[in-house]
């Protein structure tokens, strides 16, 4: 299939994830601590080693690289970014729950933020519920550019660009 990523759940061990590490040029999206009120069902329980989530990071990070493995940090949960770095310095963060999901861009950059950026944003239900009539099309287009302004006004800040 013709696509640059997969985006798995790591609770059934390194033997369902590791398969899709086999694709060169491909990455691995690790799903880590979601935006989900649900998310204190299982990704805060306490663990050895931290929290759950913490936990899936530390021992995702064992079976790939930064050049290989992302993880999904939902927007919400903005203040954990600072631990999460500790754990996944270098690796990419996919970033959902920006906009109607209460994610703010700016606490997800002031807390996620890498000298390279390392995160990848997602409004998705910003965007697509940005206008229901004839006027949709535009209308998600003014939210997705509105997102993108409000970004690299956050990469200036941090002086990526």
């Amino acid at each position: 299939m013709n696509f640059d990523a997969i985006t798995v759940t790591p609770y059934m061990g390194n033997d369902s994830v590791t398969p899709y590490l086999k694709y060169d040029g491909k990455w691995v999206i690790i799903l880590a601590l979601t935006s989900s009120i649900g998310s204190k069902d299982f990704q805060y329980l306490p663990t050895e080693d931290g929290h759950l989530y913490e936990t899936v990071i530390k021992k995702a990070n064992t079976w790939a690289g930064a050049d290989r493995l992302m993880y999904v940090v939902g927007a919400t949960k903005s203040t954990e970014f600072t631990e999460i770095r500790k754990y996944a310095p270098d690796n990419f963060l996919l970033v959902p729950g920006v906009g109607a999901q209460g994610g703010s861009l700016q606490d997800v950059c002031q807390y996620g933020i890498t000298k390279d950026c390392g995160l990848l944003v997602n409004s998705s239900r910003g965007i697509i519920y940005a206008g229901s009539g004839e006027d949709f099309a535009d209308a998600a287009r003014a939210e997705a550019l509105k997102l993108q302004k409000e970004m690299q006004v956050e990469l200036e800040k941090s002086g990526i660009i």
